[in-house]
């Protein structure tokens, strides 16, 4: 019981230093779609920071899952107990190198298409075409298997389990890989309509957190796809109607490329 405590404790004061960083850290640096993502070691600390606020809620069942199974495998003479942080950095280093994908991305972007993904010729179609490819991407087989895993966290666990920490980091390793399958379309959204809001960052945190967790998970999934596709139509005909979406040729900044 105190070891389950002390994880709960760890992941819900991780979850609320992350937001409290994250809000201080992006308040005022949204610039919609194409927002410039700085230098690779200021990218990095903020994108940890907001993996850490928009998945620790989310990872929690699994993080849980682990504790419990691990203290009763040592309770019963099994090798000795693999700290909980060893999993969780595994899954985390999954995500960073997501976040360096798109960091990549990103720069190959900016230097090739500066003009073609300007917001006024072809950026809000990109940007509207990305988010509704995002929406279908939520009915393919992929997202279902993958959704399935992260739902499941006993499953996943009884079935992958590896000792001593080389196995907790290559379990985290391997969750994590589940996790970006199930949730890399939605980041996609992120990027594309602006990685420095807050005010997205909440919504897409609170998609992922019902998918993966609340009973009803699977079937809201589809619902978010439709939405989504919904959302993409309406940035790249009229983006002036979504709420918390500024448009780069209303900002007073001269940056206006989609990524």
């Amino acid at each position: 019981m105190t070891r389950t405590f002390h994880v709960v404790a760890g992941l819900l004061l991780g979850t609320l230093a992350a937001w409290a960083v994250a809000v201080s850290r992006m308040r005022g640096m949204d610039e919609g779609p194409g927002t410039d993502l700085g230098g690779l070691s200021s990218f990095l600390g903020l994108w940890l920071t907001m993996m850490a606020a928009m998945m620790l809620p989310s990872v929690a069942p699994m993080v849980l899952t682990f504790a419990r199974v691990n203290a009763q495998r040592t309770e019963r003479g099994r090798p000795e107990t693999v700290p909980t942080w060893v999993f969780v950095a595994g899954y985390f280093a999954v995500w960073t190198a997501y976040g360096l994908v798109a960091y990549g991305v990103f720069l190959i972007a900016q230097d090739v298409g500066s003009s073609f993904l300007s917001w006024d010729r072809n950026g809000r179609y990109v940007a509207g075409g990305a988010i509704a490819a995002a929406g279908i991407y939520q009915l393919t087989p992929a997202k279902s298997v993958c959704l399935r895993h992260c739902r499941s966290p006993l499953h996943f666990l009884a079935h992958s389990w590896r000792e001593g920490r080389s196995g907790a980091l290559r379990l985290g390793i391997v969750h994590g890989s589940y996790c970006v399958g199930c949730c890399f379309g939605l980041f996609v959204i992120l990027f594309a309509v602006g990685i420095m809001s807050l005010f997205w960052m909440a919504l897409l945190a609170a998609v992922i957190f019902v998918e993966k967790v609340l009973p009803f998970g699977e079937r809201a999934s589809r619902v978010f796809a439709l939405a989504f596709v919904a959302l993409g139509l309406l940035i790249a005909f009229d983006a002036s109607f979504v709420p918390g979406l500024p448009e780069p040729s209303q900002m007073s900044s001269p940056y206006t490329r989609f990524l």
